[in-house]
């Protein structure tokens, strides 16, 4: 069931209350009775893996990604500390 995240217009409590999408929502404040406020926040979707992408269903998809897979190897090459050069003899 999904969480829904309430305001008071009146007295500004806030709180969660878990409700089935069946239910009404709430309205009115536990606290002082008043007018309760439904909150809306960003919603954290991640999407990962192929398919998700717009190039990947281009007429080459099975041709190896050059955008996403040659950068994180270009990241974690870029991270790694360059190994200690020998002095020069002279």
């Amino acid at each position: 069931m999904p969480t829904y995240a309430y305001a008071c217009t009146a007295c500004d409590h806030r709180f969660d209350a878990v409700q089935s999408f069946s239910e009404d929502s709430l309205t009115l404040c536990p606290e002082c009775g008043g007018a309760l406020r439904k909150q809306y926040g960003s919603v954290g979707v991640t999407f990962n893996g192929s398919g998700f992408y717009r190039t990947d269903s281009r007429a080459n998809a099975g041709a190896p990604a050059s955008g996403s897979a040659s950068s994180k190897a270009e990241k974690s090459t870029a991270a790694a500390p360059a190994p200690a050069a020998t002095p020069a003899s002279s």
